[in-house]
């Protein structure tokens, strides 16, 4: 499956192997995976693992996070997208398809999460033809709670997830 989103300054396409380079620097940055429970990992197997398991949601699910592309360098810059969730229970759900974003820190503070979030967001509701999305994030994370506002969700409540062990944020849009 092939997915090609194009912003004005970013490229969405299907996560690759020929990724796991970047994947690498990406999920093994402890700066990251600060507000995630601080896991981040340790080995370029686990970022294959990580890209293969978004293959494998392509097939099973037809959608799985996006590469980001910044247009003007060309680079992998992290992902970004929707997910159908159906591993374990957030906030009550089992079933249900989310927003998210991670990037590598240096592209930080440059407004990439909210432009590719609205972009999936965009692509979730008239492509896909979803009722709602929702998305999570860690309480203390200001800055993923204000581009989950600016991409359009709405704050729901504040929860805490048993399986990450995480105070987190609940958010949903819903698609009118």
């Amino acid at each position: 499956m092939l997915f090609h989103i194009e912003t004005k300054r970013l490229l969405l396409r299907d996560l690759r192997i020929t990724d796991i380079e970047a994947m690498f620097e990406l999920d093994a940055n402890p700066e990251v995976h600060r507000y995630l429970g601080n896991k981040p990992i340790t080995t370029k197997i686990a970022a294959k693992k990580n890209i293969e398991s978004v293959l494998k949601q392509y097939q099973e699910r037809g959608i799985g996070r996006f590469a980001v592309i910044e247009k003007a360098s060309g680079n992998f810059i992290g992902w970004s997208g929707i997910r159908l969730n159906t591993e374990y229970n957030m906030n009550g759900y089992t079933k249900y398809y989310d927003v998210g974003y991670r990037f590598i820190p240096k592209y930080w503070g440059k407004g990439y999460a909210t432009e590719s979030g609205k972009a999936a967001v965009n692509y979730a509701f008239k492509t896909l033809k979803l009722p709602e999305l929702y998305a999570t994030t860690e309480i203390g994370n200001q800055a993923s709670h204000k581009a989950l506002l600016k991409i359009g969700l709405h704050y729901v409540e504040d929860f805490y997830c048993e399986h990450e062990q995480l105070n987190l944020r609940w958010y949903k849009i819903e698609n009118h």
